[in-house]
């Protein structure tokens, strides 16, 4: 009974998908745009690139679901080995300042938020969204690696418990 009631959920998510735009891939630049962090307070992005090494920017459905929780936690387990090696992580989704603030504090997420309830993070970097009738919108699940202004990896799927094993594994790669 129960799978009954999910396939019409399953379906109405596909059938709602739709992309702002192409989303960013290898070799484009990273935009210059600024988010709302879960303080509250504004994030230039092009300030944290120069700041970095490489800047993680990961996008995620929905705070304090089971999949979100996942990729912020592997994250969270693996900043110490990220941040050796100069990554600095900026998680994103639709969620407002206070829905972030609470994911991160439940979880002990020790990197930065983005709450993009204008969806301006989402657009510039070309991340399809799912509308759910009576749910809301959705970013799909992806995660963009920038190093020198530059994109340098996309995972479009985004990785979940293993997002930061993911991440180490394409700065540890020679010449990264």
């Amino acid at each position: 009974m129960k799978i009954t009631h999910a396939l019409p959920l399953l379906a109405a998510m596909f059938f709602f998908t739709k992309a702002s735009a192409e989303p960013l891939k290898v070799g484009d630049a990273a935009p210059a745009v600024t988010g709302v962090t879960e303080t509250g307070d504004k994030l230039a992005f092009t300030d944290v690139y120069k700041k970095q090494t490489y800047t993680l920017v990961y996008f995620y459905p929905k705070a304090d679901t089971p999949g979100c929780t996942k990729q912020g936690c592997s994250l969270r387990d693996g900043y110490e080995a990220l941040t050796k090696k100069g990554v600095a992580v900026i998680g994103v989704s639709h969620d407002d300042v206070a829905a972030q603030k609470a994911f991160k504090d439940k979880y002990h997420l020790p990197f930065t938020l983005i709450a993009d309830t204008d969806k301006a993070v989402i657009n510039a970097f070309g991340v399809p969204t799912k509308s759910v009738p009576a749910m809301g919108e959705f970013a799909s699940r992806s995660a963009y690696l920038i190093k020198d202004g530059k994109i340098i990896y996309t995972d479009y799927k985004g990785t979940t418990d293993k997002q930061a094993e993911a991440i180490l594994a394409e700065v540890n790669k020679p010449g990264a």
